[in-house]
């Protein structure tokens, strides 16, 4: 592989990367903002599923960036809003990114299969 096509993939995924992120940043918002884990862990395996679907390469990489994003709000809301969250909120925005791991790899396996598909295999 040339140094050329990894630099035009590497392009290709800046828009991806920056959607992942903005629903990272969203779903720290409302983990601060509501405080329901369930409905967190819900935004962050739709977001990976719908990644892992667009870029089925590498799906652990969405889970990494959307997945950050839950603890960072978490300091945010501390250090700028003076939220105190308990041990369990910490604990639980980390444990939030587990099933992003599901929704990314199935997103990616949706793929392979509506590919498959469509090639008529």
């Amino acid at each position: 592989m040339t140094t050329e096509l990894v630099s035009q993939r590497t392009r290709g995924d800046v828009p991806f990367y920056v959607l992942a992120a903005l629903a990272g940043m969203g779903t720290g918002l409302a983990d601060v903002a509501l405080n329901d884990l369930l409905f967190t862990a819900l935004l962050v395996l739709a977001a990976c599923m719908l990644l892992g679907l667009l870029r089925p390469r590498w799906p652990w990489r969405w889970v990494v960036v959307v997945g950050i994003f839950i603890p960072l709000a978490e300091l945010a809301a501390y250090l700028i809003l003076t939220v105190k969250p308990t041990r369990a909120q910490v604990y639980g925005s980390f444990l939030a990114a587990l099933p992003g791991i599901a929704g990314a790899y199935g997103g990616s396996l949706m793929r392979g299969v509506i590919d498959n598909l469509r090639q008529g295999k």
